[in-house]
């Protein structure tokens, strides 16, 4: 982390190396991604905890994702405003404090209460940590340090579930949300210590914050996550129902920031031909790798027919490869450039998923599903670091955690869409009512097809950043995100 230490991040007085201040930005990042993550291995056992049902147990995670999909946006702007290293120290304490609360909440309700406040501070600390990057490191080595926060992002993934279970078979499940609280006191006192002081005064009074903006696009969005993430699978009047709302919201959402005078989300950004192609781009790779997630599973255990200590194994890969393929990613990307590099990995997540689309002419859980795999990961490190810096290098400073935002909301709406549209694809392609009881044949039918599916949705991503580098070649008209 040498490669850091271009200048002193000045706090309070006091001289402190580049580096330490890097370092708070990473472990929110892996605290923020721990919280979704080591929640989910708990579900079975809060479930018997609080006599629940799982429809009752799944809000736990819920409510967390959704409080960082509606307010990331807003947090990121608030940020700008307010000023980003005050509000990321309070997000953190807001994290410390609903993680302590958590762990000691009597009942599942307020456990559930507890999780929707440590989205909050979630969606504070990973809107903010990209943004302060620019504050913090050379701009030269601006993809190492998107790098390195794409390295401990993807470890509190990976280490979710495996620390999740050890805590709850040691301690019981309180241990799982108590375990934030010294990890979140060690990153404030860092973050306080190290983060350059806000030089801008905070901003008051309410034109300069989009209440109404924001309180709308935080609804639209819970309406299309609520859409694509109720009903187990199917898609019934009530999700039709929220899409449609969903809909209605983004279309009254654009009428009023063109009215607003201080708008969450100055519409004219998007006609930075960079900054529509890197968010279009991060929505469907997210979509994409959110079916590595959805299927690989039942492939695995119906398809090949592994066990579950071994599905869980081949399964880790993925986040593994993630986490070690981080800093070099974020290396090429300074040395090569990132519009280079974004092409790159798109085109090695294509491939990867042309491979799984092919399984059968591959036998072997080696070479048919984890050198895919591995290919698809590497791409996408790569290509989320090169996109990352592309879109965070050379913004207007004040505009920087409203597009960090807008660039994690992405990536969530992604995810979100993956799970739902992708598993769609999946059960529809094996054709069958329940995947659970499936044959193998059909789950490797479904499997091939989703990943045919994965393969188009990754062409249709080059051909968007071939446009877009074409278009900001020719000069484009730039946002105006002052």
């Amino acid at each position: 982390m040498m490669i850091f230490a271009r200048q002193d991040a000045v706090t309070s007085g006091a001289r402190v190396p580049a580096r330490w201040a890097l370092a708070s930005l990473s472990l929110s990042m892996l605290l923020s991604s721990l919280g979704t993550s080591i929640a989910n291995v708990g579900l079975p056992t809060l479930a018997q905890a609080f006599n629940a049902s799982f429809q009752e147990v799944q809000w736990i995670v819920l409510a967390y994702l959704l409080a960082i999909t509606t307010l990331i946006v807003g947090v990121g702007r608030l940020g700008d405003i307010a000023g980003r290293r005050r509000l990321l120290l309070a997000g953190i304490f807001l994290f410390t404090l609903a993680s302590a609360f958590g762990g000691l909440a009597p009942t599942l309700w307020l456990l559930i209460g507890a999780r929707a406040v440590q989205g909050i501070g979630a969606a504070i600390m990973m809107a903010l940590a990209m943004a302060l990057v620019g504050e913090t490191v050379a701009k030269e080595k601006t993809g190492s340090a998107m790098g390195l926060l794409g390295t401990m992002s993807a470890i509190g993934t990976a280490l979710g579930p495996s620390l999740g279970g050890i805590l709850i078979a040691g301690s019981g499940w309180r241990a799982i949300f108590l375990i934030n609280v010294p990890l979140s006191i060690v990153t404030l006192l860092l973050a306080y210590r190290t983060l350059p002081i806000d030089t801008q005064a905070p901003k008051t009074g309410r034109a300069g914050f989009d209440i109404a903006g924001t309180l709308l696009l935080a609804l639209t969005l819970a309406a299309y996550a609520l859409a694509m993430t109720i009903g187990r699978g199917r898609f019934g009047p009530l999700n039709t129902a929220l899409l449609l709302a969903a809909v209605f919201g983004v279309g009254l959402f654009v009428r009023i920031e063109m009215r607003a005078a201080s708008p969450l989300i100055r519409l004219t950004m998007f006609f930075d031909p960079r900054l529509s192609a890197g968010l279009a781009m991060s929505t469907l790779v997210s979509t994409v790798m959110m079916a590595t997630l959805v299927v690989g599973p039942f492939y695995l255990s119906r398809g090949l027919g592994l066990n579950g200590v071994l599905v869980g194994i081949v399964l880790s890969v993925g986040p593994l490869v993630a986490a070690l393929a981080g800093m070099p990613a974020g290396r090429i990307a300074d040395r090569f450039g990132t519009e280079r590099m974004t092409i790159v990995g798109l085109t090695a997540i294509a491939v990867g998923c042309l491979a799984l689309s092919l399984l059968p002419a591959m036998p072997g859980v080696v070479a048919g599903y984890i050198a895919p795999i591995v290919v698809i990961t590497c791409g996408y490190a790569l290509f989320q670091t090169a996109n990352n810096t592309a879109i965070m290098t050379d913004i207007n400073p004040d505009q920087k955690g409203v597009i960090s935002g807008m660039l994690n909301l992405s990536r969530n709406l992604g995810l979100i869409t993956g799970a739902s549209v992708m598993g769609a694809v999946f059960a529809l392609g094996s054709a069958t009512i329940d995947i659970t009881t499936a044959h193998a044949e059909a789950v490797a039918k479904g499997m091939r097809i989703t990943f045919a599916v994965a393969a188009f949705l990754m062409v249709g991503a080059i051909v968007i950043a071939v446009k877009g580098q074409a278009a900001a070649i020719r000069g484009s008209p730039a946002a105006d995100v002052s």
